[in-house]
């Protein structure tokens, strides 16, 4: 691949890089990076000044539980306009030419840049969106989710966020990855599946279940085939689509050496709830996405923190996910098909 003059003064140019991306590690890989970024980058030295300074709350739901995360680091990102008049107005912060001169990125399959996040809600948070720039649609990049995800795997989480459910980019297709574990639905998925879940498909390599907890509505794909989950998701994507437009969507991929892939699709019906849009008291500013369905909330304000209460997360998780019906009449379809 030929690079161009704008990429080759983003690529880090550590040779201990090389030692991990030549045996796709990206996963240490990327953890050096991010040491060294912290260290010659002002803007995420101070994101993550601001990160370690974030206040928590955890509110228990019977067999799991929901954080809250106080950071203020959040406010662009939690108040960003991504209507289409707002998004072409606006350079795009993910484009080569328009990222800030001190950060660096990973070249990465010679498609995308691994990037750390300077407004980080995990410990170690990473952006790797297209060196080009494309609109963000899964559907013909559902296999580099599956890719990233083992080539990250020692150390993190892969995310996906539809271009109307929180992506702050959605003319420019990217994931995120952040330290495994930190979502509560890293650890507490095999309970929640067990307690909330029906299986819709099931052979010796490959499990399909529904699960419905009472706040989110989604569909796991586990698996050591690839094939099989990109197979699977495809029915999926074909049952929930209803137009051109992408289905509304959120995906977390989790990938085990033992195990294999744990793919989680959860389904939306609106980016914001009516909370977000409320004046005064009645105004809460959380704008979910993959982070605050795997079981950490982000609010940008104090007040919201303080006063956000069990209710209220589930009335904001009524009004963003998709109904009870909806979601059984998906189940159905998709079980007839498989």
């Amino acid at each position: 691949m030929k690079l161009s003059e704008n990429l080759k003064k983003i690529l880090f140019d550590k040779s201990e890089i090389n030692t991990y991306t030549e045996i796709n590690d990206f996963g240490s890989a990327a953890k050096i990076l991010f040491e060294n970024q912290k260290k010659d980058w002002e803007l995420l030295r101070n994101g993550h000044k601001t990160l370690e300074s974030a206040q928590f709350k955890s509110f228990q739901f019977p067999g799991y539980k929901i954080k809250v995360q106080f950071n203020p680091g959040r406010i662009i990102s939690s108040s960003a306009k991504v209507d289409a008049k707002s998004i072409k107005e606006r350079k795009c912060f993910l484009c080569l030419e328009n990222l800030p001169d001190e950060q660096r990125g990973i070249l990465y399959r010679n498609e995308y840049l691994i990037l750390c996040n300077p407004f980080p809600i995990l410990p170690e948070h990473f952006t790797i969106p297209k060196i080009t720039h494309t609109p963000q649609r899964i559907k013909k990049n559902f296999n580099d989710l599956l890719e990233l995800s083992k080539d990250f795997a020692n150390y993190y989480t892969v995310l996906y966020n539809g271009p109307k459910c929180g992506a702050s980019a959605p003319d420019h297709f990217h994931f995120q990855a952040g330290t495994k574990f930190f979502m509560p639905i890293d650890d507490e998925f095999q309970q929640i599946k067990n307690e909330y879940g029906e299986v819709m498909s099931v052979s010796e390599e490959t499990t399909v279940a529904g699960i419905d907890d009472g706040l989110r509505k989604f569909i796991s794909i586990e698996s050591k085939n690839p094939q099989a989950i990109i197979s699977f998701f495809n029915i999926i994507y074909e049952k929930i689509s209803t137009s051109e437009e992408e289905p509304m969507m959120n995906i977390l991929s989790f990938f085990e050496e033992e195990f294999g892939w744990r793919v989680l699709i959860f389904f939306r019906q609106k980016h914001r709830s009516s909370h977000y849009f409320e004046e005064g008291e009645k105004n809460i500013l959380l704008s979910a996405a993959a982070v605050d369905l795997g079981g950490v909330c982000i609010l940008p304000l104090e007040k919201d923190f303080n006063k956000i209460t069990k209710e209220n997360l589930t009335n904001i998780f009524n009004e963003i996910i998709i109904p009870k019906d909806k979601f059984e009449a998906l189940k159905a379809s998709v079980k007839n098909k498989l």
